[in-house]
């Protein structure tokens, strides 16, 4: 059998061009993994937290530092961005917005909200809320 054809859309390149769908789907597991990590970061913030004085200082410290606020940064990203996806899914899941241009128009706004979101959150918590 001499089929040439790629056998799963994971073998992008030249035999399979990229598109807003595989892109989307890629992102929403990399997030779940960022997810699934960031869990852990939660925990121990939360386990310092508990633990008090010198522990959450400490804890605090390094969630402060340039290290600490990019991996932050990228937990809100992954959250935002898993969560508006998910809801995307949902929708499919209700029987919504199967038409192709819709794929992309959802597509698009979870990618917009994203960004709009996830720059509100880090607004809001650099100038303390307030």
């Amino acid at each position: 059998m001499s089929n040439k054809r790629p056998l799963s859309p994971f073998m992008l390149g030249s035999h399979y061009r990229f598109q807003i769908t595989s892109i989307m789907s890629f992102l929403h597991r990399i997030t779940g993994v960022g997810l699934w990590i960031g869990a852990f970061g939660l925990a121990w913030w939360l386990l310092a937290a508990a633990a008090g004085g010198e522990a959450y200082a400490q804890a605090a410290a390094c969630l402060a530092s340039p290290l600490g606020k990019f991996l932050l940064f990228g937990f809100s990203l992954s959250l935002v961005y898993h969560l508006l996806n998910g809801i995307r899914h949902l929708l499919w899941d209700m029987g919504l917005g199967f038409e192709i241009p819709e794929v992309y128009r959802s597509g698009y706004a979870v990618a917009a909200l994203t960004v709009v979101f996830t720059a509100l959150i880090w607004f809001f918590a650099l100038r303390g809320g307030a």
